[in-house]
This record gives C-alpha cells, structure tokens and sequence, in this order.
C-alpha cells in the first residue's frame, strides 16, 4: 500500500524561522527543517514523501476576493531567498519538492485524495486547518509542532458543528485568519446554531421565513457574500499534477542528524 507524507513546505519553514532570534540565519532553517522532516519520516514510515511550496503567481482566491489574506506579512526576504538551498539539502536527503503555481493547498488535496482513492494513505503535515474539510478516511492531518494528529472530534466540538458543515460554517461565520468574510452579524456562535437547526447552508436560505426579522436580513444581505466566503474556503481537489508518484519514492536508509 502506498503511503504518501505531503509535507506543506512554507507552512514548516516559516513557523521554523519565526522563533530564529535571527532572521538571516538560513543555516539554522535549513538544519531544523531537516531535522523536522526526518522525524516525521521515523514516526510515519511512509512509502513516498513530497513537500509542496507556494508559487509565485496570484491565487484564484486572490482574484475572486481580493481582501483575501489581506494583511498576512509577506515572507521575509532573507527565507525567500533561502528556500532554493532549502530545497536542494532537502532533495538530497531523497525528499522531492513539487512547486505549485500559487497556492499550496489545493495542490496538497489533490495530491491526498488521489491516494486515499486509490486505496493509500495520505499524512498532511501541516497546521492549517483548512485541510480538515478533506474526508479523514485513511488521512492524517498531522501537526510536527504538537507531534499529534488532529482531533475531528475536538474540532467538531470546539466549532460547534459536524464535519460535513465546516464550509457551510466559514461561509456564515468566516475565518479571520485568512480574512473570509462571511456574513456581517453572524459570528460564530450564531452559524453554529443556524446549522444544528437546519443543517445545511441551503435549508437556511429556503428557511428564513422561520428566523427573526433582523437575523433573516442579515442572511438576506449577506446571500453573495456567502456564496463567495464558501468558495474561497473550499479545496479545489482536481488540480492537473503531471507528476510520477514514483519520482517522490522515499528511499530508506538516511542517516538522521
């Protein structure tokens, strides 16, 4: 059976060179991802690994909502111009990089589903949480920096909703973090409820007949920008790879540092 480790490259290296005391220090950010990478080859055991990077070109996301991630700070320049000798120690511990043309993510989907549909199993190392709108059966979403897997449960808990309604909850609520909108005046408290009523973010619109006035406005008002928060909070899932898995074939046998 195949097992594929994907591993979110600027989600790993970035966290790693945010607690460096200095930010030129590559050297440092080059080790402690190789490192990183190596422990999570132990844990795992995978059959093949790939680390997947963020491209250049702007994302669809971006094109669609342009406030989309409004505010992120930009890579450092120092890491910029690093990530090539990142990639290139990481390639020659037999860890392949694929580069997407914009954003990671729906590369990182693709690549999981392919697996998990064709009877493998996939481990997304990453600490976006994003990624748990993907089906968990044979997945893994796990978080190097906690060394734990995700908890659906917990999150399922923690939202308020199941794990079928994670979109229609960002398109209500939005997430902050990657500045999705959602509707004005539904906080999270509210979509949570809004669901556990009526499921399904479609069963709300045909419903608001049965909400309050002020509530139902809300809803009313905020219908395109809804539609539009769903969007962007979903993988895309059929992204063209034009890869051989074969090529990201982990070779056993490396020495760790």
């Amino acid at each position: 059976m195949n097992k594929l480790l994907i591993i979110d490259g600027l989600n790993l290296v970035r966290r790693i060179h945010a607690v460096l005391p200095d930010e030129t220090d590559i050297d440092s950010v080059k080790a402690r991802t190789l490192a990183a990478c190596h422990k999570m080859l132990q844990h795992h055991q995978p059959s093949h690994v790939i680390a997947v990077w963020d491209g250049e070109q702007e994302s669809w996301r971006k094109k669609l909502y342009p406030d989309y991630k409004k505010g992120r700070k930009p890579m450092p320049e120092a890491l910029h111009k690093g990530l090539k000798e990142i990639k290139s120690a990481l390639a020659a511990e037999h860890i392949y990089s694929l580069d997407s043309t914009s954003e990671a993510d729906d590369v990182i989907a693709t690549l999981a589903l392919k697996i998990t549909d064709n009877q493998g199993q996939a481990i997304i190392a990453s600490t976006d949480k994003g990624f748990s709108q993907l089906p968990q059966n044979q997945l893994t979403l796990w978080d190097h920096f906690n060394q734990k897997a995700f908890d659906l449960i917990e999150h399922e808990r923690k939202l308020g909703v199941v794990h079928s309604q994670f979109l229609d909850f960002i398109a209500l609520a939005g997430d902050s973090g990657n500045k999705i909108p959602g509707i004005a005046g539904i906080g999270p408290k509210s979509a949570a409820d809004l669901l556990n009523k009526f499921r399904t973010l479609a069963n709300i619109y045909r419903s608001l007949e049965n909400l309050g006035p002020k509530q139902a406005q809300k809803l009313a008002e905020g219908k395109d920008i809804a539609r539009i928060s769903y969007k962007l909070a979903q993988l895309q899932c059929d992204i063209p790879l034009n890869i051989n898995l074969k090529q990201f074939r982990y070779q056993a046998g490396i020495s760790t540092p």
